[in-house]
């Protein structure tokens, strides 16, 4: 089993609580997205996992191991880094093959691993280049073959396609999943892209100031958010916040829709100022201010209006907010 629990887990650095009492349970094979802003605390998370960080308080599990006191090396996982780390001085073969060669497996043996995860990954043909002679992308395929080899219970990936460009990026998602897939084990991926988040996972945890904020699947997290920071995290352009009182409401209502939801036909209708439109191939977004909120809306190219904007809410798309908690009524 791969399965991955933390039980109450707290880090502290400097009298700073950073991860604030986790929970959370990763199923054997499933694909889980750390996702949230800078600092909220994903990559520590990651990296204790990893036995990289120590933990302050709490338990972690791999499998039904509990491994707080247990060294990186024998946690069975494979730490996949943001920057690649990978040796210039060595070639791709022999990069990929570092972490078998130190385990002092056999030739045979790591040549053979070698070869099955360069097949899997499209490297075959560049076994004998060094680092500088790829792309980026095919570093990032090195990177991730050095952690296959090893055969590990549980991926860990943190932000491992941020140093690529957004075409690479999107090509990338697609061949992790894959790989995911072929593999059948346990990936913990930590990002600050929500589309990389809505599109890669099985399960999404979204991270504040250390807390959990909500675990669920993208379709549950996107449509059904459990407070204002998950709705205005997830999604883009993100969701609008509008006071009840300007729209005709309940003015103890805090409420939210998405921006592709404000013009459909619906009753609650209301004229305002664009303020600037951004032309996105095939949509258009429009932005505007509603009392003192910043808002926008998705539209589709051909969609014509001059400087006014007439909006059109159905109340079945509002969804509501306690002005005070930001919890979700």
């Amino acid at each position: 089993m791969s399965n991955v629990i933390l039980k109450n887990v707290k880090k502290i650095y400097d009298k700073n609580v950073v991860i604030n009492n986790i929970d959370l349970e990763i199923k054997d094979k499933e694909f889980v997205v750390l996702v949230g802003a800078s600092g909220c605390g994903k990559s520590t998370i990651l990296r204790m996992i990893a036995g990289l960080e120590e933990i302050t308080d709490g338990e972690i599990y791999i499998g039904d191991k509990k491994v707080n006191d247990i060294h990186p090396k024998d946690r069975d996982i494979a730490f996949v880094f943001q920057s690649y780390a990978l040796y210039p001085h060595m070639t791709v073969r022999e990069n990929i093959a570092f972490g078998l060669k130190m385990r002092k497996v056999d030739k045979a043996t790591i040549e053979q691993k070698v070869q099955e995860a360069a097949e899997i990954l499209d490297l075959t043909e560049y076994l004998d280049r060094k680092p500088k002679q790829l792309s980026g992308g095919q570093r990032q395929r090195v990177a991730l073959g050095r952690a296959i080899v090893r055969n590990p219970k549980v991926f860990l990936m943190d932000e491992p396609l941020s140093n690529l460009d957004a075409k690479l990026r999107v090509q990338m998602r697609s061949e992790i999943k894959k790989l995911h897939e072929k593999l059948q084990t346990t990936f913990i991926y930590v990002t600050h892209d929500q589309t990389e988040a809505l599109t890669m996972g099985d399960r999404i945890v979204v991270l504040d100031k250390g807390v959990i904020q909500q675990a669920d699947t993208p379709e549950e997290i996107y449509n059904n958010p459990a407070n204002t920071f998950v709705g205005g995290f997830i999604g883009s352009p993100q969701m609008n916040f509008i006071d009840g009182k300007d729209l005709g409401l309940d003015e103890n209502i805090l409420y939210g829709i998405r921006p592709e939801k404000m013009i459909c036909n619906g009753n609650i209708r209301k004229t305002v100022e664009v303020e600037i439109t951004e032309l996105l191939g095939s949509e258009k977004i429009a932005y505007f201010t509603i009392g003192d909120k910043k808002c926008s809306a998705k539209l589709p190219a051909d969609f014509n209006f001059d400087k006014t904007l007439e909006l059109s809410i159905r109340e079945e798309d509002l969804y509501k907010f306690d002005k005070n908690t930001n919890i979700r009524l």
